[in-house]
C-alpha cells in the first residue's frame, strides 16, 4: 500500500516528489525465460548509490504484469525505502495497464508514469479524457501524466494534451499529482505552458537534463524525470541539486563539462528516435553498461546497437570525464550478473 490516502496524494508528491529519477530497465536470464534477480538488484542499488531519488522500473521490455510485480518486489527489498518506486503503465491495454498496476502497488511501487498503449488511437479529447480517468480511477497510486508526441495525440491537438484537456483532468482525478511535461517536444512549449498554469497544484517535471539544468534559473523545479540520465552517473543528481540550493553558476559548470557526453546521446538517439516513436531500449542499457550497471540481453523485439553508435557513446563519456568502464563492448550481452 502506498504511505498516503490517495485523497493526500498532491501534498505526498509536493512534499516528497523531489530529486531525480533514474530509468531501470529488468535484466533477463541469458535463455530470455526469466527474470535476473542479480542483474536487477544490482541496478537499483547502483542508482540509489549515484543519488537518485526514485526510479522507474521500464515495462516496456516485453514483460507480463506478474513479472513485473517481481521486478519491483525485488527493487523495494534492495532499497527499502531510501528510494521510491515508479510504475510503468506501459502495458498493452487499459485493462493489463490497471491488472498491472494493482500488482505492482502491492509490491510496493511509490507512484505511476503513465503512457498510453500503440493501439489505443483516439480521435477525440474525450476518448483520452476516459482512458486516463479510467486508469487513474482504478489505482490508489499517485499518477504522473505525460504528454508527449509519442503517444500521437496531435492527431486531436497540436499540443497532444491541450491546457483545457489538463486541466479537466486535474479537476477530476485529484490522484493526479505531477506533469511530465513534454508537448511538442524536443521543444519546450509544453514545459513553460504546464508551468505556467498549474505549478501551484502539482509538480510539473522537465526530465530532459539538456533543459532542466538552464531552465532551472527561471523556473522552480523540484523534480526531474524518469529519463536515461543515470549513464553519466552522477552528475545529474548533483547538478540538479545544486541548482534546487541556487547554486545555479556551479550546476551550469558541471552541466559544460559534460556536454560531450550530451552530444553524443543526442546524435544516437537522433538514429532511432525521429518520427518512429520507439526508443531504442538496448541502446539505454548499454549506456548504463558503461556507466557499471548490469547490462545483458532482452527480451525480443529489441532494437540493436551498431558498433558506431557504442563507440561513440563511450567516447562521449570519456570526453566528459565521466565513470566508463573498461570492458569491452563483446561484455555488454554477457551482463556483470549473468545467468
Amino acid at each position: 500500500m502506498p504511505s498516503y490516502a490517495r485523497k493526500d496524494a498532491r501534498a505526498w508528491a509536493r512534499e516528497h516528489l523531489t530529486g531525480c529519477s533514474a530509468v531501470t530497465i529488468p535484466s533477463y536470464s541469458a535463455d530470455l525465460k526469466r527474470l535476473n534477480e542479480a542483474g536487477i538488484r544490482h541496478d537499483v542499488a547502483l542508482a540509489r548509490e549515484l543519488g537518485y531519488r526514485y526510479t522507474l522500473l521500464c515495462s516496456e521490455v516485453a514483460i507480463t504484469p506478474q513479472e513485473n510485480a517481481q521486478f519491483t518486489a525485488w527493487a523495494r527489498d534492495t532499497v527499502g525505502q531510501e528510494m521510491g518506486l515508479f510504475f510503468h503503465a506501459a502495458f498493452g491495454t487499459l485493462a493489463e495497464n490497471i491488472e498491472a498496476v494493482q500488482l505492482a502497488q502491492k509490491a510496493g511501487a511509490d507512484i505511476v508514469l503513465l503512457s498510453y498503449p500503440p493501439q489505443f488511437w483516439p480521435t477525440t479529447e474525450q476518448e483520452i479524457y476516459d482512458y486516463t480517468r479510467a486508469f487513474c480511477e482504478a489505482t490508489d497510486l499517485a499518477v504522473m501524466l505525460f504528454p508527449i508526441p509519442l503517444w500521437g495525440f496531435e492527431r486531436v491537438h497540436p499540443a497532444g494534451m491541450s491546457v483545457s484537456l489538463v486541466r479537466r483532468l486535474l479537476d477530476d482525478c485529484p490522484n493526479i499529482v505531477a506533469i511530465k511535461s513534454e508537448q511538442g517536444f524536443p521543444l519546450i512549449a509544453g514545459l513553460c505552458e504546464m508551468y505556467r498554469h498549474f505549478r501551484d497544484e502539482v509538480v510539473i517535471s522537465c526530465p530532459i537534463e539538456g533543459d532542466a539544468i538552464p531552465m532551472m534559473s527561471l523556473m522552480q523545479l523540484q523534480f526531474s524525470g524518469t529519463s536515461n540520465t543515470q549513464w553519466m552517473s552522477h552528475y545529474y543528481p548533483r547538478a540538479f541539486e545544486l541548482a534546487r540550493r541556487g547554486e545555479w553558476d556551479a550546476a551550469m559548470e558541471a552541466y559544460w563539462r559534460v556536454g560531450p557526453a550530451r552530444n553524443a546521446n543526442g546524435a544516437a538517439a537522433q538514429t532511432y528516435a525521429g518520427g518512429t516513436g520507439v526508443l531504442n531500449r538496448t541502446m539505454w542499457k548499454y549506456q548504463d553498461w558503461l556507466a557499471g550497471f548490469n547490462g545483458g540481453p532482452l527480451r525480443g523485439p529489441a532494437m540493436r546497437v551498431p558498433d558506431r553508435l557504442m563507440k561513440m557513446l563511450r567516447q562521449g563519456l570519456v570526453a566528459s570525464g565521466l565513470p566508463v568502464t573498461a570492458d569491452a563492448d563483446s561484455a555488454f550481452m554477457t551482463g556483470r550478473h549473468p545467468c
